[in-house]
């Protein structure tokens, strides 16, 4: 049986040991998991779908908390550092706490009369599953890495599933339409038990699915909803259910358009499981007060204005654009812009270049990332052109074409950095060495 002194060792080891990065199955986990024992007491919440995940789960965990209830919330991909994906009552876990589960997983897979090899984020999943399970708490909140039929966190059987959005991403292990997309996510529903859906256009192969295992479809527009009171005075929203109603919310700490259809589908799944994990209103609004994501829209406090956005598919693309169109009048905004050679990196540029005057393209040190040389020539090809208003210049990092736009901004002018998890991570550490 291998074993490590450190967390980060058994990192390093697990992006080498298991061949291919992502391996779509459940059957060697599936094992693994058996011969742990793993299980739930808790209610557990899955929540899967192309964008919006993170924000869903955030609510959540923020509501649940301030009902006083022990969360547990995995998450994924990380910015800064790994032991953001596991967090208790909203701590991230530490490496000692971490490690020794990671012992009982690689135990538990050389125990096995054939020994399986585990993908990194399989291995990681279940150590941190693992985690949670010793640890009695009162509720259990996974975020799906990739789709959700074959998605590691789909070994275990949810209470309630949410799928916040559908939309083309990850074609190669998930198909190149809304409707094998949709098949992929509703995987992670289960007979019998809530099944909400956020999308307010869901593909029918997942609403036949739902139907096919008999699982409670709860669909946005027809099941929940949520109404808005724009324009008065107090900025206030109104969440309707099937049994529920929860009237005179304040808008979520998130910002953006697309957050109070993640905080109806949150608050769907509250509903739906409301015998076993009461919330009260004050609960709701101090959840809904306290929510932080970091990465998702998320304005930095001064000036010149900063906007840090995860966005790396069209679908996000559209929201950002409509995030920052209502952000008021700006005098020239600066994209740190970096993205994964397998995106649709054009759809993402074409929402966005009406938003944008100068372009800060960055290389990302992954295999799997476009070159800056390659952003040029899309962003070219969508029509922006040097010319004194609008530039494109190409750096070896997000941390030096940040650099590069704060050496040119005014208090005027706002930055916006997003296409990658990577290209946010970039520009976040360099951030944080700068205050150190």
């Amino acid at each position: 049986m291998t074993h490590f002194p450190t967390l980060d060792a058994w990192l390093a080891h697990l992006e080498s040991a298991h061949p291919v990065g992502i391996d779509m199955g459940l059957t060697r986990i599936g094992k693994v998991k058996d011969a742990l024992g793993l299980a739930f007491d808790c209610p557990v919440i899955t929540v899967g779908g192309t964008n919006g995940k993170g924000s869903t789960c955030a609510m959540l965990e923020s509501i649940l908390r301030a009902s006083g209830y022990h969360v547990g919330c995995h998450t994924s991909p990380h910015l800064l550092e790994f032991n953001e994906r596991a967090r208790i009552d909203g701590h991230n876990a530490t490496d000692d706490e971490l490690l020794p589960h990671f012992e009982a997983v690689e135990a538990a897979r050389t125990r096995l009369a054939e020994p399986v090899s585990l993908t990194y984020f399989e291995f990681t999943t279940l150590a941190i599953l693992h985690w949670f399970a010793s640890r009695e708490l009162d509720a259990v909140i996974l975020e799906v890495g990739l789709g959700g039929r074959l998605d590691a966190v789909n070994i275990i059987d949810a209470d309630c599933a949410i799928v916040t959005s559908i939309d083309i991403d990850h074609t190669e292990y998930l198909g190149e339409t809304r409707e094998k997309i949709a098949y992929e996510k509703a995987g992670i529903f289960r007979p019998g038990r809530p099944a909400i859906c956020a999308d307010p256009a869901p593909p029918q192969t997942l609403i036949d699915h739902a139907q096919a295992i008999g699982a409670e479809l709860w669909l946005f527009g027809r099941d929940f909803r949520y109404e808005g009171q724009a324009g008065s005075e107090r900025q206030q929203w109104s969440y309707v259910g099937p049994t529920a109603r929860r009237s005179a919310l304040a808008y979520p700490a998130l910002r953006g358009a697309n957050q109070l259809i993640n905080t109806a589908a949150a608050l769907a799944a509250l509903e739906a499981l409301r015998d076993r994990l009461p919330v009260s209103a004050q609960d709701v609004r101090l959840g809904l007060a306290n929510v932080e994501l970091p990465g998702r829209f998320q304005v930095l406090p001064g000036r010149p204005s900063i906007v840090l956005d995860v966005a790396h598919n069209p679908h996000a693309a559209a929201v950002l654009a409509q995030n920052l169109g209502s952000m008021g009048f700006f005098r020239y905004t600066y994209a740190v812009f970096g993205a994964m050679r397998d995106k649709d990196i054009a759809g993402v540029v074409k929402h966005l270049k009406g938003e944008i005057d100068h372009w800060c393209l960055a290389d990302l040190p992954i295999g799997r990332a476009a070159s800056a040389a390659d952003l040029d020539e899309i962003v070219r090809t969508a029509g922006v052109k040097d010319s004194p208003d609008s530039s494109i210049s190409r750096f070896a990092s997000p941390a030096e074409a940040f650099q590069d736009a704060l050496s040119r901004v005014t208090d005027d002018d706002r930055i916006v950095v997003f296409g990658s998890f990577y290209t946010v991570a970039g520009v976040m550490a360099y951030r944080k060495s700068r205050r150190h």
